[in-house]
C-alpha cells in the first residue's frame, strides 16, 4: 500500500525535471533524484535507502523541505516544512546537484511523504475495501452491456449479484506473476473472464442484487487441493497428489501470504452448511454454520469482511485470521491441504501457492459427494463442487 502512494509521489518528482533545471543557476548542471526511505537525518545530511543502496545527502541553509500529500501527491501543492519533521522510516524523493568536488551529493529540494501520512492513507483505503467492497468468482461478463454477474460466497450460502461500472470507473488487474496489489496493472472489463476473482469498491443497492462499482480489480486463481506425499521442509515444498488429476504436483509456499489451519469441528461444521439438506459423506455432520457465527438474516449471506467488505464480525477472513499459523514442520504426509494458485500456473508440475489452508478434509469429501452426484467422478481438487473458505480470494490490498 506504501509503495503505491510513494511511485505516485515519484513520477509526480519526475515530472517536474524542467522545472528543477530551470531553477538552477548554471543550467548545464543537471540535477540527479534519489528516492527512498529515511534511514537518519542531521542539520548536515540526510541518508537514505534507494533501491539500488544506502545514498547519503548533503544539507544546508539553502535546502528547502516541502510535505506532499498522500491524498493528491503533487509537487505543486507541496508545502514547506521544517527539517525536524522528517523522520527515520518517512518517505522522500530529493532533487539533488553535484557539489563542487563532484562526488558528493547536495539536496537542492527534499520532498516529503511521513509514515504516519502514509499510514493514515492505507489505513483509510483499506476500511473502504471492507465497508464498500464485494468480492466473489465472475460468473459471466458482458461487454456489450458492461455488466459482470459476480457470485458471493456467504457463510452458509451463495448469491448471484449483478455489477455495473460507473461510466469513470477503474479497471485494474492482478500481475500474472504477482500476487501484490501495488503490481496490479490497468485493465479494461474485455480482460474479464468468467471463473475470474474480483473486487469492486461502490454502492450496493438496498436489496443486495445490484453494485454499481467505482474501482474493479481482476485476476485469474484457481484452487488446488491434494494429499500430502512428501515434505521438504528446508525449503518450503510439499509434494502433494492432486485430487482433479491424481497427479503428483509439487507446491512452493515459502512465499505465501497465509498459512492457516482449520480446527477440524470448525471445518466439519462449514462443510456440512456448504449443502444444506444433501447427503453428507461420513465425517461431515449436518450441523449449520459453525459455532459463534450467526446465520444471515433474510436469507441473506453474511459479509465476508476483509474480503467482501462488509466489515461484519465473524466474516470468513477475520475468522481465518485466528485460526492457528503453520509451517512446512505442522505438515504431516497424509494431510488433506488446499492452495490458491495464479490461474496461469494450471497443468504444471510445480505452483507456487499464495494461500495454504491444512485441515480441509471435510470440504473435499463434500466436494467429491457432490461431484459424485453431478455425475462428474470422484475428482474434487478443481471441480466446481470445491469450495474451501478463505481460498475465494487474496484479501484487501
Amino acid at each position: 500500500m506504501q509503495k503505491k502512494f510513494f511511485v505516485a509521489f515519484v513520477i509526480s518528482l519526475f515530472s517536474m525535471v524542467g522545472v528543477v533545471v530551470a531553477q538552477t543557476t548554471d543550467a548545464s548542471i543537471k540535477p540527479v533524484y534519489k528516492s527512498g526511505d529515511v534511514e537518519s537525518i542531521a542539520t548536515d545530511k540526510i541518508v537514505i535507502k534507494t533501491a539500488s543502496g544506502v545514498v547519503d545527502i548533503v544539507l544546508n541553509d539553502k535546502t528547502e523541505f516541502k510535505r506532499v500529500s498522500v491524498e493528491k501527491p503533487s509537487l505543486a501543492t507541496a508545502t514547506a516544512v521544517a527539517r525536524t519533521e522528517i523522520s527515520a522510516g518517512d518517505k522522500v524523493a530529493v532533487s539533488c546537484l553535484a557539489n563542487a568536488d563532484g562526488k558528493s551529493l547536495w539536496g537542492r529540494t527534499v520532498y516529503l511523504m511521513t509514515k504516519a501520512d502514509i499510514s493514515q492513507k492505507a489505513a483509510k483505503e483499506t476500511a473502504e475495501w471492507r465497508t464498500r467492497g464485494i468480492s466473489g468468482k465472475v460468473m459471466t461478463a458482458n461487454v456489450e452491456t458492461k455488466q459482470i454477474v459476480v457470485e458471493v460466497s456467504g457463510m452458509v450460502s451463495k448469491t448471484n449479484v449483478t455489477l455495473t461500472p460507473k461510466s469513470d470507473a477503474k479497471f485494474l488487474r492482478y500481475s500474472s506473476d504477482s500476487v501484490k496489489f501495488t503490481d496490479a496493472k490497468m485493465s479494461s472489463i474485455l480482460e474479464v473472464k468468467a471463473g475470474d476473482q474480483i473486487r469492486a469498491i461502490g454502492d450496493k443497492s438496498t436489496d443486495g442484487a445490484a453494485f454499481t462499482a467505482e474501482t474493479i480489480l481482476t485476476g485469474s486463481f484457481r484452487q488446488t487441493a491434494g494429499t500430502v506425499k512428501s515434505i521438504d521442509v528446508a525449503n518450503n515444498e510439499v509434494v502433494v497428489k492432486d485430487l482433479a488429476t491424481n497427479k503428483d504436483v509439487t507446491i512452493a509456499f515459502g512465499d505465501a501470504i497465509l498459512l492457516k489451519r482449520f480446527p477440524p469441528e470448525m471445518a466439519e461444521r462449514m462443510a456440512g452448511a456448504q449443502m444444506p439438506g444433501a447427503v453428507r459423506p461420513p465425517g461431515v455432520p449436518a450441523q449449520g454454520p459453525p459455532q459463534g457465527v450467526q446465520p444471515p438474516a433474510n436469507g441473506q449471506p453474511q459479509s465476508q469482511g476483509r474480503m467482501m467488505g462488509g466489515g461484519a464480525r465473524g466474516g470468513i477472513d477475520e475468522m481465518i485470521e485466528r485460526f492457528p499459523n503453520i509451517t512446512a514442520v505442522d505438515l504431516k504426509v497424509g494431510d488433506a491441504i488446499a492452495v490458491l494458485t495464479s490461474g496461469s500456473q494450471a497443468n504444471v508440475g510445480k505452483i507456487k501457492a499464495i494461500k495454504l489452508l491444512a485441515g480441509v478434509e471435510p470440504f473435499i469429501k463434500m466436494a467429491q459427494a457432490a461431484a459424485a452426484q453431478a455425475g462428474r467422478g470422484q475428482g474434487g481438487g478443481n471441480q466446481p463442487g470445491l469450495n474451501i473458505p478463505g481460498l475465494d480470494g487474496i484479501g484487501v490490498p
